[in-house]
């Protein structure tokens, strides 16, 4: 074997060993992770509280004083 063919199974290894330890990190931090809520948010156009509903109305009431409020859209 010579010294470049030892290098590159060397270097090919390394990486091959990198790749597997940061695919197996996503994987993890996904696993770990919060999944995202389908509710809609809301902002009170009386009181300014910000709140979340169902994803089945697009108006809701504000909790705290009783306002009917449009979803946010981002």
């Amino acid at each position: 074997m010579t010294i470049d063919a030892l290098l590159l199974g060397y270097v090919v290894c390394l990486l091959a060993g990198l790749s597997v330890v940061a695919v197996y990190y996503e994987l993890r931090r996904k696993r770990f992770e919060p999944t995202p809520s389908a509710d809609h948010i809301f902002r009170c156009e009386k009181c300014a509280f910000v709140y979340t509903d169902d994803s089945d109305v697009d108006r809701s009431r504000c909790s705290q004083c009783g306002t009917l409020n449009e979803r946010i859209n981002f």
